[in-house]
């Protein structure tokens, strides 16, 4: 099995670094990969304090650093150490230079500013988390989205994740015995989307939850032909209504919400007023 010492630079919370990172790793199996992470470096001082455990640890160094004194110190002690260094984002931002025929700001963290949108984004995050399983849908036309599906279709997960990239999010359990209150099918300015999942998966996903709760996991919840008839309840909500939907059984929470987003953009470019929901089952 390959080992490596990966050490990710960034002058700002490393965000984007790590995610870089991760991107190009699940591109590679067998491998051990021990992660050093050093968030903020701002100054050479900091930087100088950080050598000691490329000494100890070499390997890879990736970087996200827009200062030129400090990205010179670290690019001239990796060469004196004999450590392969990848500025990680240089050849994105020199493309971008080029054809917007400008040059870029230079600043640490700039994606972070306090901006409109960085509080747009702390807003829906906000009105994500108080509109979660269902509570609150008296402001449900207030949202960009609202998720329905049954119990464990990873609602709430693709919410709080839809509302880290900015959008107003509420989401509401379909359940057989309890309809949902009549505003669903009432909505115009969320687009609402259904999830669903194969039962198989649903019941092994039901069960763990039981087992980690120590609760008994011979009840309806997971009972093969209730799960079935929770699935097809569903389903046919979402046809009668002509909303989208997703099956969340091979996607991860980012594949789901990715999904979601591409729906969501593809309805703006339209501008068409989404089908109001009529037939609530």
């Amino acid at each position: 099995m390959a080992r490596l010492h990966l050490h990710l630079l960034s002058d700002s919370t490393g965000e984007t670094l790590e995610m870089i990172a991760k991107a190009a790793l699940a591109q590679f199996d067998h491998s051990e990969v021990n992660r050093h992470f050093w968030p903020m470096v701002r100054s050479r001082q900091h930087l100088d304090r950080i050598f000691d455990e490329f000494k100890a640890n070499p390997g890879l160094v990736l970087y996200t650093l827009v200062n030129e004194e400090i990205r010179d110190r670290l690019e001239e002690r990796c060469r004196s150490l004999g450590l392969p260094h990848v500025a990680a984002l240089d050849a994105v931002t020199a493309a971008l230079e080029e054809r917007l025929e400008q040059e870029a700001k230079g600043r640490p963290g700039r994606q972070h500013a306090l901006d409109d949108a960085y509080f747009a984004r702390v807003d829906a995050i906000q009105f994500t988390i108080a509109h979660d399983d269902g509570i609150g849908w008296e402001n449900w036309e207030e949202a960009d989205i609202v998720l329905a599906g049954v119990s464990r279709t990873s609602k709430t997960p693709t919410s709080i994740y839809l509302a880290n990239r900015g959008y107003k999010v509420a989401n509401i359990p379909l359940v057989v015995e309890s309809p949902p209150p009549p505003s669903l099918f009432e909505l115009r300015h969320p687009m609402v989307v259904g999830l669903t999942t194969a039962p198989d998966r649903l019941i092994q996903i039901r069960r763990n939850r039981l087992l980690s709760l120590n609760e008994k996991t011979e009840t309806d919840y997971v009972d093969q032909e209730r799960v079935k008839t929770e699935i097809a309840f569903a389903r046919r909500m979402f046809a009668d209504n002509g909303w989208p939907v997703i099956d969340v059984t091979r996607r991860s929470i980012e594949e789901s919400a990715a999904a979601v987003i591409k729906l969501y953009q593809e309805r703006e470019a339209r501008a068409v007023p989404p089908r109001v929901g009529t037939k609530p089952i």
